[in-house]
C-alpha cells in the first residue's frame, strides 16, 4: 500500500466510525425544560413593580375624584 492509500483508508475508517455513532447524543447535552431565561427574583421584582405601580395609579385616581 502506498502512503496516500493508507491515509485514505484511515480517513475512511474514521468517517465510518462517526457514521455509526451519529444520533447517539449524550444526555448531558440535551436541553432540559426547567431552565428559565429570567431568575425568580428578577421575575418577582418585575411583578412587584408592575402590580405596585398599577395599585398606586388606582389609588391616586380614586382620591383625585376620577380626573386623570
Amino acid at each position: 500500500m502506498t502512503t496516500s492509500r493508507r491515509l485514505a483508508d484511515r480517513k475512511t475508517a474514521k468517517f465510518q466510525k462517526n457514521i455509526t455513532r451519529r444520533g447517539s447524543v449524550p444526555e448531558t447535552t440535551v436541553k432540559k425544560g426547567n431552565d428559565y431565561p429570567v431568575g425568580p427574583l428578577v421575575l418577582g421584582f418585575f411583578i412587584f413593580v408592575v402590580i405596585g405601580s398599577s395599585l398606586f395609579q388606582i389609588i391616586r385616581t380614586a382620591t383625585s375624584g376620577g380626573v386623570a
